[in-house]
């Protein structure tokens, strides 16, 4: 019987502990990014500095934990096209938000 699925030493005991280390920086980093106000340089800097880490360890964890590093084209398909769909729903909430006149429907 042929099987055609191939065995790949993806991730190794090293490897893993480097990921554990960016994600634990990344973590420091965020707690230090929420001490600082950063509000000063443009309203919303602070919320835009976490996410931007957010999306730094969120793309770790899928590239190496869920292996989607070492997986066919169709699998880095998929991945994309989630972060492009989550960008459509950013810009149609940003879009709601910002276009609302702030109080017309407050008692």
């Amino acid at each position: 019987m042929s099987d055609n699925h191939q065995e790949h030493d993806h991730m190794t005991i090293p490897k893993y502990i480097a990921v554990f280390a960016v994600l634990v920086v990344g973590t420091i980093v965020t707690y230090w990014a929420a001490t600082v106000d950063m509000d000063r340089i443009f309203p919303g800097a602070n919320t835009l500095v976490a996410l931007a880490i957010a999306l730094t360890k969120m793309s770790v964890v899928m590239l190496f934990f869920m292996h989607v590093y070492w997986s066919p084209r169709l699998i880095w398909l998929c991945a994309v096209a989630s972060f492009f769909w989550l960008a459509i729903m950013f810009a149609f909430t940003m879009q709601d938000y910002f276009t609302r006149i702030s109080g017309v429907f407050s008692a």
